[in-house]
């Protein structure tokens, strides 16, 4: 079980350094992408490298609850430390290892197990979403600024000046301006939530591996009704209904002649 754990994390470090590979290779044309626009596209940046920071932060987090689950299991420690987070409630019920469980108890073990794991999954999740905004929001800041450019120039020209031409030169940086800016939060933005969310299904994944173990674990002590016991407690039911209604008729009976 642990080698999944393993193989997950060092998939998000494979990934983390063919990125930062990748920046350092072409860092002249990163950086020009960056200063384009340096207060939101720093935003970004900043909000990308807290992203991956969180995703390898959680997925370190996994490890305690690997371990406890791998013990449990395994049965090779009297004394099993309870996890720190995750699966802690399930370990303190589970403290008395019984040899079976209901169905019903299964049930709740693993919906308790799945609601943390997409609790835990929230922020992650937040970040990859506030990053397409960025994203869209300087795609639409470097839009504005491109369209209001542009109407400044034209309202500016003098098309019967002989130096037309320079002035329209000189007037096209604030368009440019504009659409660099689109183009390289856009760029950013969409780069940055694809990181992150790469990193983090490389978390979710960890964690699907701890609750199909555990969830294979529980099935095999889990103790399930037997068709039998059900038939012969059947009759037994119906007898009762029966009585019951009698009973009722009875009283209805005695309270009419009353």
């Amino acid at each position: 079980m642990t080698q999944h754990f393993h193989g997950a994390l060092n998939r998000m470090a494979l990934f983390t350094a063919l990125l930062a590979a990748g920046v350092l290779y072409f860092f002249p044309d990163f950086m020009q992408i960056a200063i384009s626009n340096i207060w939101l596209n720093g935003v970004i940046i900043g909000t990308s490298l807290f992203g991956i920071g969180l995703c390898f932060v959680e997925m370190f987090k996994l490890l305690p609850e690997y371990k406890w689950l791998h013990a449990y299991t395994t049965g090779t420690r009297r004394n099993i430390a309870l996890p720190p987070r995750l699966l802690r409630p399930v370990a303190q019920m589970l403290a008395s290892r019984p040899k079976r469980i209901s169905a019903t108890t299964l049930n709740g073990f693993l919906d308790m197990i799945l609601l943390r794991f997409e609790d835990s999954r929230e922020s992650i999740r937040y970040i990859t979403n506030t990053l397409i905004f960025l994203g869209l929001l300087g795609t639409f800041w470097g839009l504005i600024l491109t369209v209001g450019g542009f109407a400044e120039l034209i309202g500016n020209l003098n098309f019967s000046d002989e130096t037309v031409l320079t002035a329209m030169q000189a007037g096209l940086s604030k368009p440019l301006a504009g659409m660099a800016t689109a183009f390289t939060s856009s760029l950013l933005g969409l780069a940055g939530s694809l990181t992150i969310g790469f990193l983090g299904l490389q978390v979710q994944l960890a964690q699907n591996t701890i609750f199909h173990e555990l969830e294979d674990y529980l099935s095999a002590h889990t103790h399930v009704a037997a068709t039998d016991t059900v038939a012969q407690i059947l009759p037994q039911i119906n007898l009762a209904t029966r009585e019951l209604s009698r009973s009722v008729q009875n009283l209805e009976q005695t309270v009419s002649d009353l």
